[in-house]
């Protein structure tokens, strides 16, 4: 004990002489930098703290020290004192030179500069680089790879320089092998993968990602599988966890989703509770999609919300509140289900604001508006408006914001869009033995100056083959809902493979297009056409030889077309009847009477898959004892009526020369299921599934030499469809299993256009 107090007494008298002198300030006349080639000594100062002639503290140096550090100038820092000049050594970092990728294929060298953060003439630090490895592992584990390993060298240059390369070995892609489901009883695993959007690795995957590992696609599938559960009426679904294990060799990972079933809840009552006074609830039990003793389901529910919401904002009520109480009652497993519906005010249109419109004029974009200001509020006319702003196709997104005006009743639409390239142009070049060189050009502007005003040049040249037309359509003649259009032409053929004598074509046409009802369209144009018919061969039909000379042909007619399409541009829903009718005669050559009629049916099968049904049917008849001309017969064949086809491959024909006749009467018809194709949705690739049929018959003759049979034909195929940047690309295979031996067939083709 004696020992102890000793050695304490003998430590605080050390203590007390030893502590002011660690504290006393150091003077420094003069400070020295050492070692700073690139830097200038002025900038080491400033970042020291330290001035000639100043009394200093050792923590005052310790702060410049790390400040030193901090800028990432230096490599290393030291500091010593001789007499009372303070010396600083630095040892500088080096440039980067040049930073170079080795051993990478799938992720090119600019995709990987772009994520890390080092550049050339930038000054290199090794916490630079880790932080850049580690974002370069990220980028490959999002891309599935997780076997990917990245080592940065280091390479000396002269002048305190370094080139920095990252050497990768990308390794395979890691996919996922199995996924697995435990707790799970009234669902099989099989049933659960198809609920999810992670897929097990599979050989026909190759076209889509689906099967790589992603952490936030894992994410997704969880909140995924919850929806699952509950819209089957399991509201008391839990999921554990989510786990995937990577293999040993790094190649697959095994998916396991721990999950808590819970009981199946039927609904036991459905009733709705409104806090708006003069509301009569009986006015919206239709629309409750739910019923009592129906399995309990939240899509269903969800559905019921939006339609309860879309309903009242017909009613005016822009901003009201709808959500679900649901009472449980665990005992029985049943629910007690009640749409509330919080107080609202009746709203009107304050305001309608337009942005974003920097080409297309305002008039253009208000005039497809169902609402005005001043008007009542009414969401389902403010839903066809959008949807009419975007079958415009002016605009590459399109967006409505409705938010409180002025005061609670007052509502202000805020119509946000975003322009996009509105001209295309549409090339094609080859060579064929029947045409030779062939070229065609086509310009389009579909809002010419702004205005809407459509205007399009066409013009296709060959050795037997000349095209030209020019097309205007103003779409809102004299400010009102009624387009008017004119079209000018004049085509040249001479010996074609599926015509073999000369005609030419030169006309026009005037149109005007106006509403009959919301749904329901008419055009009533006129047509004034002068054609000529030459040098048909000697061997050709007597109709064909009767045909030669010059006709015109003064018609009018008209088209009315109901369309209640969800989209005119990409519909997937809805339908579109037309019936049209000509009148030929006026006073000139052509008499005949013709009737075209047809309905395109669309139906959404699941989400983003749409089934397509389209079936047509056409009769023309001549009168006052003239036949129907040749070129005013129905055609049938090619990419837009019969794919598989050439055009006019189908009908009647002229077995000695193989002319195509044309047909009085005809019918064809279209099922096609467009389908993704697993790409994003900004990619706009789709593929679709056809079959087309269809027949053509009628010539006005019956003549050995004439094939001319009401025969059936069909055709199969598959096809892509892309929504390029440059514009609408098209390709397709077509096998027409059900031809006639004179038919003229077309397996393969190709379409595209280009958009300025």
């Amino acid at each position: 004990m004696k020992f102890m107090c000793r050695f304490l007494s003998v430590f605080l008298i050390v203590l007390a002489f030893t502590l002011p002198a660690m504290a006393a300030p150091i003077l420094i006349k003069d400070v020295q930098v050492e070692g700073s080639k690139r830097v200038e000594q002025t900038t080491v100062l400033s970042y020291l703290g330290v001035e000639p002639g100043q009394s200093v503290e050792r923590r005052t140096l310790d702060r410049g020290m790390k400040a030193l550090f901090a800028t990432g100038l230096f490599a290393d820092v030291s500091m010593r004192q001789e007499g009372t000049t303070l010396i600083v050594s630095v040892i500088e970092n080096p440039v980067v030179n040049e930073i170079v990728f080795e051993g990478n294929d799938a992720l090119d060298d600019d995709e990987l500069m772009l994520e890390i953060a080092m550049r050339p003439r930038q000054i290199f630090t090794r916490t630079k680089v880790q932080s850049d490895v580690t974002r370069l592992y990220q980028i490959y584990r999002r891309n599935g790879r997780f076997s990917a390993d990245i080592e940065p060298k280091v390479i000396k240059l002269d002048q305190n320089r370094v080139n920095l390369v990252f050497e990768i070995d990308e390794g395979d892609i890691t996919k996922v092998k199995t996924i697995r489901f435990i707790g799970n009883n009234a669902f099989h695993d099989a049933e659960l993968r198809t609920a999810i959007s992670t897929q097990e690795a599979a050989w026909y995957r190759f076209i889509s990602n689906s099967d790589r590992y992603d952490p936030d696609r894992l994410s997704y599938d969880q909140e995924l599988l919850r929806q699952f559960y509950l819209s089957h009426g399991y509201a008391d679904f839990n999921l554990l966890s989510a786990v995937a294990e990577l293999s040993k060799d790094k190649e697959w990972f095994h998916v396991t989703f721990t999950v808590d079933e819970g009981q199946r809840y039927k609904i036991s009552s459905v009733d709705l509770d409104s806090q708006i006074d003069d509301l009569d609830t009986s006015a919206l039990t239709e629309t409750v999609g739910v019923v009592s003793g129906d399995w309990y389901s939240s899509d269903q529910v969800q559905k019921t919300v939006n339609d309860l919401t879309d309903k009242l904002g017909d009613l005016q009520y822009a901003f009201v509140n709808v959500y679900p109480k649901v009472d449980r009652n665990q005992d029985v497993a049943t629910l007690d289900l009640t749409f509330k519906i919080d107080e609202a005010p009746r709203a009107f249109i304050e305001a309608i604001n337009i942005h974003g419109n920097v080409r297309t004029l305002d008039k253009v974009i208000r005039r497809e508006m169902l609402l005005v200001e001043g008007d009542p509020f009414n969401k389902s006319k403010l839903s066809r408006s959008e949807q009419n702003i975007r079958d415009l196709d002016f605009f590459e997104t399109v967006n409505f914001n409705v938010r409180q005006g002025a005061s609670p009743d007052k509502t202000i639409v805020d119509i946000d869009v975003t322009e996009k390239s509105t001209g295309e142009i549409s090339l094609g070049a080859g060579f064929s033995t029947t045409d030779g060189v062939i070229g065609d050009v086509g310009v389009t502007e579909r809002n010419l100056l702004g205005k809407g005003q459509s205007m399009r040049v066409s013009a296709l040249l060959s050795a037997d083959k000349n095209r030209f037309d020019v097309s205007f359509v103003e779409p809102y003649f004299m400010n009102r809902d009624v387009s008017a259009g004119i079209a000018l032409f004049n085509r040249e053929t001479s010996d074609i493979e599926s015509r073999r004598y000369d005609e030419q074509n030169t006309g026009g046409s005037l149109f005007m297009n106006y509403p009959l009802s919301d749904n329901w369209r008419q055009t009533l144009k006129y047509r004034l056409d002068r054609s000529r018919i030459s040098d048909i061969p000697d061997t050709a039909t007597r109709f064909l030889l009767s045909q030669e000379g010059e006709r015109t042909t003064s018609a009018i007619s008209q088209r009315v077309v109901f369309d209640d399409r969800n989209s005119k541009l990409f519909p997937t829903e809805g339908k579109t009847f037309w019936f049209e009718t000509e009148l030929a005669g006026l006073g000139f050559d052509s008499k005949h009477v013709s009737a075209v009629t047809g309905v395109s049916y669309y139906y959404p099968v699941m989400e983003d898959v749409t089934f397509n049904l389209l079936t047509e049917t056409g009769a023309i008849q001549g009168y006052g004892d003239e036949d129907v001309e040749a070129s005013e017969r129905f055609s049938l064949g090619g990419s837009t009526s019969f794919r598989g086809f050439e055009r006019y491959g189908v009908g009647p024909r002229d077995l000695i020369g193989s002319d195509d006749l044309g047909g009085n009467l005809f019918y064809r018809g279209t099922a096609q299921v467009d389908f993704p194709l697993g790409l994003s949705e900004e990619a706009g690739v789709n593929g679709f599934v056809f079959s087309d049929f269809g027949s053509l018959w009628d010539a006005d003759e019956d003549y050995s030499d004439i094939a001319n049979e009401h025969a059936l034909r069909m055709s199969a195929g598959v096809g892509v469809a892309w929504r390029s940047p440059f514009g609408p690309i098209s390709v397709y295979y077509a096998n027409p299993f059900m031809d006639e031996d004179y038919d003229q067939l077309k397996e393969f083709e190709v379409s595209f256009g280009t958009r300025f």
